[in-house]
């Protein structure tokens, strides 16, 4: 075991320090506060673990304002409570049942690494078989991959698949008994957000059409 630790490289113990000494410093109360009161976030965010995805520079949040769940294509699974464990699931749960949130946003990305290989292993192309974890966790877009309408522009429709996955994981969510409970008694609103990171744009899902719109 002692073989696999290394200590931290450099550049990031300095950036550490930076933070520590400057940022830290000038908001000392509000983590203080937040050490002795506990989290209270408003919203849970759902989003990609793609390190071009930051969803607390996006709104301008401060520590404390957002619960974040990150997994590769930010997909929720259908609800199966088999026993297994489901890092997604159990986050969500918190989120609802312990934090009492009050929004869910699942946040979508453009060029999505996860959602691109997705779409190919719902084709049936040719994938990498050693990626066995994200082969199985990408099989949950099959819902939306068949809501696809065809067209010989693959990227358009990998484009499309990436605003279709986040439909359906709001589906699969719906299916949480705690979620139909909170929903029923209008405890937490559902958000769908699609982030192109390319030009910034922001567009969300509209309840009434279904559709993606500008913001």
């Amino acid at each position: 075991m002692t073989s696999l630790i290394k200590p931290l490289p450099q550049d990031l113990i300095d950036r550490y320090k930076n933070w520590k000494s400057d940022s830290f410093a000038n908001d000392r109360s509000l983590y203080e506060n937040l050490a002795l009161e506990g989290q209270s976030p408003p919203a849970m965010i759902i989003s990609c673990c793609d390190s071009r995805v930051h969803a607390t520079s996006m709104f301008g949040a401060e520590t404390g304002e957002f619960f974040i769940h990150r997994n590769i294509a930010n997909l929720i699974p259908p609800y199966n409570p088999d026993g297994d464990h489901h890092g997604t699931s159990a986050a969500i749960e918190f989120a609802i049942c312990a934090l009492k949130v009050s929004h869910i946003i699942i946040l979508g990305h453009s060029s999505c690494g996860g959602i691109k290989n997705g779409y190919h292993i719902c084709k049936g192309d040719q994938i990498n078989e050693e990626l066995l974890f994200v082969n199985k966790w990408l099989d949950i877009l099959k819902p939306a991959y068949d809501m696809l309408e065809q067209s010989k522009d693959e990227k358009k429709m990998i484009s499309m698949l990436e605003k279709l996955s986040i439909i359906n994981s709001i589906q699969n969510l719906s299916e949480f008994p705690f979620i139909q409970n909170a929903l029923s008694s209008n405890k937490i609103s559902i958000h769908g957000l699609w982030n192109n990171i390319g030009t910034g744009e922001l567009e969300m899902l509209n309840p009434k059409t279904m559709l993606f719109e500008s913001l």
